[in-house]
């Protein structure tokens, strides 16, 4: 079943995200020895993020991984490991990352990136977004990515801007130990009532998530 963790405001949000996943990096170190986590894009998660990289954690045993990318050129400000570079690896005193080689065109990086992640039976933490059509990572309602059985799937016909992306497959996201959404906004409670009915999106293929929203997000799917 999803959980749902609702906050007065987004910030709010961010920072239970934040301490939620810290807990669970903290307790998959102590059980396992290591932790694999997978991260979004975009702007939403930044301030989470930012949050997160001030936790006293250790750092050098968790290794990173974005959930999609953006078959746009390395450096390209569009890209999410930009981003993730940005507001969250470069502030910590030791990341292991392992991006996802999208400058190569979504073929042949999915294939590189199933090799990279070949070696996990599943990722421990998946934080995810999700925007207003339901879709998360670069799954999007009806591509035919949604039907790609392989551990890494390429992206074609892409209705965001860039048409071509890569992205971690329903299988993937679907096999990991714990699932995380941080989203919030007006502009999002009419499709939180859509999860909440249980209507075939992208991301309720998935599974049980943990929900952090705003008050606002939450309104319409109360």
């Amino acid at each position: 079943m999803h959980q749902w963790f609702i906050n007065s405001d987004f910030d709010q949000a961010a920072k239970a995200a934040a301490d939620f996943i810290a807990e669970k990096i903290a307790a998959v170190i102590h059980r396992n020895g290591v932790c694999h986590v997978v991260l979004p894009g975009g702007n939403t998660p930044a301030s989470c993020l930012g949050y997160l990289s001030t936790k006293e954690l250790l750092w050098d045993r968790v290794h990173w991984y974005p959930g999609d990318e953006r078959c746009l050129p390395a450096g390209d400000a569009g890209r999410n490991d930009v981003m993730l570079e940005k507001h969250f690896w470069s502030r910590l005193p030791q990341a292991h990352v392992h991006p996802i080689p999208a400058e190569l065109g979504a073929e042949k990086a999915a294939e590189i990136y199933r090799e990279t992640i070949s070696a996990i039976d599943c990722f421990d933490i998946v934080f995810l977004g999700m925007g207003e059509d339901g879709h998360t990572a670069s799954l999007f309602p009806d591509n035919r990515a949604l039907r790609d059985e392989r551990s890494v799937v390429p992206v074609y016909d892409s209705p965001k801007a860039p048409d071509e992306r890569v992205s971690l497959s329903i299988g993937t996201l679907s096999k990991a130990q714990c699932r995380l959404v941080l989203t919030a906004g007006a502009e999002k409670s009419a499709v939180i009532a859509r999860v909440k009915n249980d209507e075939a999106l992208p991301i309720n293929m998935l599974g049980d998530i943990n929900w952090f929203v705003d008050a606002l997000a939450a309104s319409a799917g109360a």
